[in-house]
């Protein structure tokens, strides 16, 4: 499942990728819901600042394969004529010995209705495909993520010089349990486009990559329920400081920068 960032849902081992092999006293379905005051993924909102409801279930299997779906509300002034994220995944890891494990997986981001000619501009969809592997050491994990489609709709009709296939990101992330009822989530990870801008934006910015950077502390309220609150900050304030809203051009936020998250957590 993907929390607020992915510092909150690496770090607290809810992700296929860090999943170790099931426990065989683990239940085979686990389930999630949660109230966050602002979705950010990899360190830009998804949600123009406001809140979203999200939720999802996993299954694991002894094995090692894993698969699940995870859904949170959006903003269409992000993903014109949407109002979902719907998220799709398995994947398939082992452990190496008792310190290190593999796991390597897909990844596919679906945004029902969202699609940028209801922006007035050439119809694609922002529906994502990604292929990732990861490597486990203890509680560190890092991961590379490849783009097989598009990335989020970043292509000529968004002023790209060319399609975006092959967009990758790698992340590094680390939990450390603090005591029985607190812990810390830490992560740093960056995006690197395979095409730039065809045209410099007004600026002159014509390189969209960027990094992203989050610290998390979560505290256990009872069994099934968690409050968490963190920070994330992304780079490259010339593309992501502002940005126009597909809705209304001249409605602009910074989409990156530093973000206060705070989630409010049931599991099942």
């Amino acid at each position: 499942m993907k929390f607020a960032s992915l510092a909150l849902s690496l770090a607290f081992a809810s992700l296929p990728l860090a999943a170790a092999v099931q426990a065989e006293d683990a239940p085979p379905v686990t389930g999630n819901v949660a109230v966050v005051n602002d979705y950010v993924f990899r360190g830009l909102t998804q949600t123009w600042g406001h809140p979203a409801i999200q939720g999802g279930a996993d299954y694991s299997h002894p094995s090692g394969f894993a698969a699940g779906t995870w859904a949170s509300s959006i903003s269409d002034r992000s993903y014109p004529g949407g109002s979902m994220e719907w998220d799709l995944y398995a994947s398939f890891g082992r452990p190496i010995d008792e310190d290190w494990s593999w796991r390597v997986g897909v990844y596919a981001y679906l945004y029902p209705g969202a699609n940028l000619d209801e922006a007035g501009l050439p119809s694609r969809s922002f529906d994502t495909t990604e292929a990732n592997a990861a490597i486990t050491w203890r509680q560190f994990t890092l991961k590379y993520n490849r783009s097989l489609t598009d990335y989020f709709a970043a292509d000529t009709g968004q002023g790209y010089k060319g399609d975006t296939r092959g967009t990758g990101y790698v992340q590094l992330d680390a939990a450390f349990p603090l005591s029985d009822a607190w812990s810390l989530a830490v992560h740093a990870g960056h995006t690197h486009y395979t095409s730039r801008y065809a045209t410099p934006l007004p600026n002159g910015a014509r390189d969209p990559d960027y990094s992203d950077y989050s610290a998390t502390i979560k505290y256990q309220i009872a069994q099934h329920w968690s409050l968490s609150a963190g920070l994330t900050r992304a780079t490259n304030e010339a593309v992501y400081g502002r940005v126009s809203s597909f809705v209304n051009g001249n409605d602009t936020r910074d989409v990156g920068g530093t973000r206060g998250i705070v989630m409010f957590q049931g599991t099942f």
